[in-house]
């Protein structure tokens, strides 16, 4: 290996004068006969000159023979070059044949991976922009129509027609905080506060807030134990459950039920969110908790981006999140507890 290595720092300092050549097939066929006359040189230089027909005709068999197998290793390179130019241009459907075993081939695979992986970031940064400027042009519209009817005189400036602004206000920023979040889930860098707090205050706060949002649904809290204490960031477990709550009362029946837990189990702290929709068919599980996606049963809007967040906070804590079976929809949150509480 390190024989290799020498080798190979020798000959990065060697020159280069096929570098102008801008055909690789031709280089081949260079570097084939620059080889046999070398050969031919030595064996003239130590025995004698051969017939010059014999070496014309071997320098030109070989010439030909390696144009004709040079064919087949560098079309991957020719189709690499083609699929490049196609991505500056946008399209990244272009594949690289990758049938070959050597340098050539894995290079062809990579490229491949590569265009897939450009394929699929393109797509979600179209997506991006078209679920970002439809979820920012809804509360926008219904925002600009309270103001131009409180202005034109149509609506009376009071408390019902502001709450009304007041809530599509929360929803732009509840967008907001949910792109801010999505920015730092791309950088990778973020720091918990963490601290130990009791679990049935933070129930009751988002139940609240929950209530205040979707006033026709039904909450129903269960702590085991009441006194059930976690160490955890209380703002960032309050934005999970906020989620999981928000998911629940939209897609869940009209003036339904929602129901959540909060249990100790072993060591960890399981927190549980279940509703009486029509549940998450099992082979769409886990892709609810990838970006805009919103499953066939979102017809009550989102921006898609709520489940992700919250499996991004569950695994900063160390946790697992994941959909249980139902009845109904049933999303299982499990924060590792580094403390335990007594139990009263």
């Amino acid at each position: 290996m390190k024989l290799r290595t020498a080798f190979d720092a020798f000959v990065d300092f060697l020159p280069r004068p096929l570098d102008p050549v801008r055909s690789i097939k031709l280089k081949l066929g260079i570097l084939l006969v620059s080889s046999g006359a070398a050969g031919f040189s030595f064996f003239w230089y130590r025995i004698g000159w051969l017939p010059y027909s014999t070496t014309t005709g071997a320098l030109v068999i070989a010439l030909v023979t390696s144009q004709v197998l040079a064919h087949g290793m560098t079309r991957p390179l020719r189709e690499m070059t083609a699929a490049a130019r196609a991505m500056r241009r946008g399209d990244y459907s272009k594949r690289v044949r990758a049938t070959a075993r050597d340098e050539v081939g894995e290079l062809a695979s990579a490229f491949n991976q590569m265009a897939a992986d450009l394929a699929a970031a393109d797509r979600q940064r179209r997506e991006l922009i078209a679920n970002v400027s439809h979820e920012l042009r809804t509360p926008i519209t219904a925002l600009q129509n309270v103001l131009e009817n409180v202005v034109d005189g149509v609506a009376a400036p009071d408390a019902r027609t502001m709450r009304t602004a007041l809530a599509q206000t929360e929803r732009l920023g509840r967008l907001v905080t949910e792109l801010l979040d999505l920015s730092r889930i791309d950088a990778g860098a973020h720091r918990l506060t963490l601290a130990e707090f009791p679990v049935a205050p933070l129930l009751s706060d988002v139940v609240a807030e929950a209530s205040v949002a979707s006033p026709a649904t039904t909450f129903v809290v269960d702590v085991r134990p009441p006194t059930a204490t976690v160490v955890a960031d209380r703002a960032r477990v309050h934005q999970v459950l906020v989620n999981l709550l928000d998911n629940a009362a939209r897609h869940g029946p009209a003036g339904g039920e929602v129901r959540v837990t909060a249990t100790w189990v072993a060591r960890d702290l399981v927190l549980e969110v279940s509703d009486d929709g029509p549940g998450i068919a099992p082979e769409d599980r886990e892709r609810v908790f990838e970006r805009f996606t919103r499953g066939e049963r979102a017809g009550g809007g989102g921006t898609g981006l709520g489940l992700n967040i919250a499996r991004w906070i569950v695994d900063l804590h160390g946790g697992t999140i994941a959909v249980v079976d139902g009845p109904g929809c049933r999303i299982r949150a499990t924060l590792p507890m580094t403390r335990t509480a007594a139990t009263a």
